[in-house]
């Protein structure tokens, strides 16, 4: 029987047993996922309701495709991205694993996108290598102890 009145265990700090302080870029990547997410849905709302405001037309864009179904794609992708970032700050395995793969997608959408909104776009590009940096390289080091 589970009691739920036991506190959550606390996520290590640095210099904690076995961590060092990449468990603050690991945070750190945790917390970018969550705003390139946010920044992706945002971008997916604007190609759906607004598309008069980005910069080509659909045809040039380097995989042409009506900005609807482009909008859709950066709205389901941000909504895994926001997931798996929040996965992250409670240290599971899945969310970092999930960070990486949705995070390699995101800066390969956007390479596709890049000449719609060419500064948002190159922003979550960079964005998502430092997410994948951080969480590949010392992303289990974010988990509470005995775990």
């Amino acid at each position: 029987m589970t009691n739920y009145s036991d506190p959550l265990p606390p996520i290590p700090e640095a210099g904690a047993r076995g961590t060092s302080g990449w468990v603050g870029w690991v945070a750190f990547a945790g917390f970018m996922l969550v705003l390139m997410g946010t920044f992706s849905v945002m971008n997916g709302l604007t190609a759906i309701f607004r598309e008069e405001t980005l910069r080509v037309r659909k045809d040039n864009l380097a995989l042409p495709a009506d900005y609807t179904t482009w909008g859709w794609i950066h709205i389901i992708i941000g909504i895994v991205v926001i997931l798996a970032g929040l996965g992250c700050f409670a240290g599971k395995v899945w969310a970092r694993t999930v960070g990486v793969v949705v995070a390699l997608i995101t800066a390969t959408l956007n390479i596709f996108y890049l000449v719609a909104t060419p500064f948002l776009s190159a922003g979550l590009i960079f964005l998502a290598f430092i997410c994948c940096l951080a969480l590949t390289v010392h992303g289990s080091e974010i988990r509470p102890e005995g775990r």
